[in-house]
């Protein structure tokens, strides 16, 4: 990270915005840094103290003073020697894990910690340089910080091309376990379109295809088969291929049997329940292997402490 930094804006960008400006002039950052620069209010112009807007247009010899920026190099994953790890699948090819409810696979911003993605990346070096994303090498999917489960990352590029390509392809049958609120009888389907709703990172169903409103929505399809009551709620087993974001947590709440645990989604306050987790648990991923070319299935411990009955009892009661 660079401090203090003061440059001059020339003739040739006389009228660009400042945010344009200032990646133009600091080729070692990159547009996230400096987006991040600019939210943070660390951006003046000529010497005063007030933070410059990103959108603001400068003028030819305008001093633009930038107290920190973040630089290319800083955009990666710390590694995290020392935080557990659950292996469930190994070979020179791939790695399957099962991530705890409450962690995120990967940060968001520059310097994060706590994440799954540190963990590999302490655990399996190789990994850091694989995949399109810095802040989050290797991984082939991600899950939500609150659900628990199998996540899968690969450990060489070929391997991570080929299995990408399943998941894009929607070959790839992913299975997990949901709690549910409220009696499933029988096998059902949600099939529909998602877009985000802007109010708190919740997703929304929206009747019409792509587009609608100037939403970008997105074709999602869940399959779901009950397996047991759980005092007034339901075990489910959970089948997608889709993978849009809160696919399964919104459209099973549009049915009206919201994940146990879910507040976002409008599942009952319980102060026993821990904060920012849900009773979703991500279970099997089924693909073609990228070294053998035979079908595998890759399956995560199912008898997770959010899904099993006491923690129903202590949900439900």
């Amino acid at each position: 990270m660079k401090e203090n930094l003061t440059i001059a804006v020339p003739a040739e960008l006389a009228g660009s915005r400042a945010d344009a400006a200032v990646l133009a002039l600091c080729p070692f950052s990159c547009r996230r840094a400096v987006a991040k620069a600019f939210a943070e209010g660390a951006v003046s112009r000529d010497g005063t103290d007030r933070p410059c807007a990103k959108g603001e247009r400068v003028r030819a010899g305008d001093a633009l003073r930038v107290s920190r920026l973040y630089e290319k190099d800083d955009l990666r994953v710390e590694p995290e020697p020392d935080a557990p790890l659950e292996v469930v699948y190994e070979d020179a090819w791939l790695v399957g894990v099962c991530k705890p409810a409450g962690q995120d696979c990967h940060p968001l911003d520059f310097g994060e910690r706590g994440t799954l993605a540190g963990t590999l990346v302490a655990r399996y070096p190789e990994m850091a340089g694989i995949g399109e994303d810095p802040l989050v090498p290797a991984l082939l999917h991600r899950i939500d910080g609150g659900t628990s489960g199998l996540v899968l990352a690969a450990r060489t590029r070929e391997a991570y091309a080929a299995v990408r390509a399943q998941f894009e392809a929607q070959t790839v049958a992913k299975e997990y376990l949901a709690l549910v609120e409220g009696r499933v009888a029988a096998p059902g389907a949600v099939s529909g379109y998602l877009a985000h709703s802007y109010r708190g990172g919740e997703m929304r169903m929206v009747a019409a295809a792509p587009g609608h409103h100037g939403a970008r929505a997105l074709k999602a399809e869940t399959y779901y088969r009950p397996l047991r009551a759980e005092g007034r709620g339901t075990l489910l087993a959970v089948t997608i291929r889709t993978g849009v974001t809160h696919q399964i947590r919104s459209q099973l709440a549009s049915i009206g049997h919201p994940v146990a645990g879910d507040v976002l989604y409008g599942a009952t306050p319980n102060p026993k329940w821990r904060s920012g987790t849900h009773a979703l648990h991500s279970w099997k991923a089924e693909f073609r292997h990228p070294g053998s070319g035979r079908m595998v299935a890759i399956v995560a411990n199912a008898q997770c402490a959010m899904l099993n009955a006491q923690c129903a009892e202590r949900y439900f009661w």
